[in-house]
């Protein structure tokens, strides 16, 4: 049904030959499995959004370049500072609980509940952006069942490495101003990438004026065997907090306020050291980093504030062999990582989780093209936190068996079948119906999939779905641990499953079309809420783009993104509106300067992607999205 669904509305993507011929596109190589490979033969589903594409889209942040250009649904952070929640197979509010953020190599998820701000990344350092569909457990452990986002910087890349630079400066609605800038200087095996930028907006709404600062500094040496460095990155967020509207606010005002004394800051800082070697067919690679963020806000009067360091290493080898006319890749692998949380204050409290895990997965590509994968992870786990009567300790597996075939010339079929597994964070144990302990959460997932590639086109569609058992969330009808209602609880069975489309075709040299669609069925399986649908997943959601150089020195591009309805609330009794909404970029290249002018919600639809209350069959606590947006920049590049 799905299936059909999607091939009704969009014909063309499931016929190859439709494809006029154009010039050919390059081959894409992903790093999801820690190592660089083509992607043509993965039995997994991967998406990639390239450094071109993010400056033609106009995206600002990490988080924007994913819904523009991939038409990942997101819901607006309660910060500034242009931040969303992203949710890749239709986990709702635990979304960022059940995916992965890997920048590289290195996690940067948190352990708590207060999500992976992908914002304070500078947008200009990235190179590439890599979607892993579906579960990603073997290779990167605890809560990927719902994906990997695996961002790759241009200095992380690996390439040859020259000297460049570029600043960019832009203004617009709603008092944008932003400055960016990116240098490199390389000279013999040695080189150092700079980037930093400065964004102020007062972000649609009163009390929700938000200064951004970002920069990321990296040094490193190679030869043709041997490659080492070390990276640095800070990140500041001051911001308003402008609270959540009624349905009669909304419609009213939605620029209002309704918290004009609540604000929040928040300061990070990232530091690593890297190694890989080329020692004959083995490829060896570690990774040791240290992350800190420090929090400090107003809540309606209440002081929040809190601090958090993390370490984390990774020690990886990947060899490849032949044997008899099939090619065998092995992976194997050891990851550790700590974190710990110090809440300040009267109520203070001290959180912490430790994990300690090897892994091992094999490729066997037969001499017709035929590809085998097996993969295996064990993860000890341990998370504690002095607000609760007791912490969690479990070890768990995962595992995981994939195929690829190639059908016919470009035409790739694959599939794969595993296991994936989370533990309830140091905030949704800490807060349980009394005397409950909740279980860890685990999905059986299962994935089949077709990949085509011509001269100018690409096609990859997903089936997939997830059975998951003892899901953890909070459910607001439960008992809570001091009378009132509410409590992080094992949710009664549930499924995630559903089908994607990517599709991108180049017509000519001069015009280019991408298309991601996805149909999405998240349901409660059995239990209290049987039947019904988990909130904030919309069905369906639409992205369809185009890049068009009518003249060699211009450049216009844009799309539109289609979101569906969804609910609020668990029992489905109110609805968020489904919503649309387009962008366009206009760029003029004069030698070295690019002149641009972007516009945002094109027409100007008024809309939100973020809400949580629903009384009487109306939707409330609503956030509210900017209407029409104007901005004009220029680059520079030397």
């Amino acid at each position: 049904m799905l299936h059909v669904e999607l091939a009704a509305a969009f014909p063309f993507a499931f016929a190859p030959g439709a494809f006029a011929q154009a010039p050919a596109l390059k081959e894409t190589v992903v790093s999801a499995t820690r190592f660089a490979e083509p992607a043509q033969s993965l039995p997994v589903g991967v998406s990639v959004v390239t450094a071109q594409e993010i400056v033609d889209s106009g995206a600002t942040t990490i988080n924007e370049a994913l819904m523009r250009v991939l038409g990942v649904v997101g819901r607006q952070d309660f910060f500034g500072g242009g931040e969303y929640s992203l949710d890749l197979r239709g986990f709702g509010s635990t979304a960022d609980n059940n995916q992965v953020v890997i920048v590289d190599g290195l996690r940067v998820s948190e352990a708590d509940l207060s999500g992976t701000r992908l914002s304070g990344i500078p947008i200009e350092s990235v190179e590439r952006i890599e979607v892993l569909r579906g579960s990603g457990s073997v290779i990167y452990g605890e809560g990927a069942t719902g994906g990997v986002i695996i961002i790759t910087t241009k200095a992380g890349l690996g390439k040859e490495r020259r000297n460049s630079a570029s600043v960019y400066a832009g203004a617009g609605s709603n008092g944008l101003r932003e400055l960016r800038a990116n240098a490199t200087v390389a000279a013999g095996g040695f080189s150092l990438d700079a980037s930093g930028q400065k964004r102020d907006s007062d972000n649609f709404r009163d009390n929700f004026r938000s200064t951004t600062d970002a920069t990321s500094v990296i040094g490193q040496w190679s030869n043709d065997w041997l490659r080492l460095g070390g990276r640095m990155a800070t990140d500041s967020l001051d911001t308003g907090l402008p609270g959540s509207l009624t349905a009669a606010q909304y419609a009213a005002n939605p620029r209002q306020t309704t918290t004009p004394g609540d604000k929040a800051s928040i300061r990070s800082e990232r530091s690593s050291v890297f190694a890989q070697a080329q020692l004959g067919n083995w490829q060896l690679a570690g990774d040791a980093g240290r992350r800190e963020k420090r929090l400090r806000s107003l809540n309606s009067g209440f002081v929040y504030d809190y601090d958090t360091e993390s370490n984390n290493y990774s020690l990886r080898a990947h060899n490849e062999s032949s044997l008899a006319g099939a090619k065998n890749l092995l992976a194997i692998g050891t990851d550790y990582a700590s974190w710990t949380r110090e809440v300040l204050g009267a109520f203070g409290s001290t959180a912490s989780q430790t994990s300690r895990a090897w892994y091992l997965k094999d490729d066997i590509t037969l001499a017709g093209g035929t590809r085998l994968s097996a993969g295996l992870r064990s993860e000890r786990i341990v998370k504690s936190n002095t607000s609760a009567a007791s912490g969690l300790a479990d070890r768990i597996k995962a595992w995981e068996l994939g195929v690829s075939h190639p059908v016919a010339s470009g035409l790739t079929a694959f599939g794969r079948i595993g296991s994936s597994f989370r533990l309830a964070s140091v905030d949704e144990f800490n807060y349980t119906s009394p005397g409950a302990t909740l279980k860890p959460q685990t999905s059986r997932d299962v994935e089949l999939g077709l990949r085509w590639a011509g001269m100018a086109s690409r096609v990859e569609a997903r089936l997939y779905r997830s059975m998951i058992d003892n899901e953890i969330g909070f459910d607001p009808s439960a008992a809570g641990p001091f009378g009132f209602p509410g409590a992080n609880v094992n949710f009664d069975p549930t499924r995630r499953q559903g089908l994607e489309l990517d599709a991108s075709h180049a017509i000519n040299s001069a015009l280019a079309l991408r298309m991601n669609a996805s149909v999405r069925d998240s349901i409660f399986r059995s239990g209290t809420y049987a039947g019904r649908k988990v909130p904030l997943v919309p069905a369906r959601s639409v992205s369809l783009r185009a890049d068009w150089t009518p003249a060699g020195a211009h450049r216009i591009s844009g799309g539109v993104n289609w979101v569906s309805t969804q609910h609020p609330d668990f029992n489905n009794a109110c609805s968020m509106p489904a919503y649309s909404t387009a962008d366009v970029r206009y760029a003029y290249q004069w030698r070295q300067v690019e002149l641009s002018l972007g516009v945002g919600n094109l027409m100007d639809k008024k809309h939100y992607t973020q809400a949580f209350a629903c009384a009487a069959g109306v939707t409330g606590a609503i956030y509210p999205e900017a209407g029409r947006t104007f901005t004009a920049a220029a680059r520079v590049k030397f």
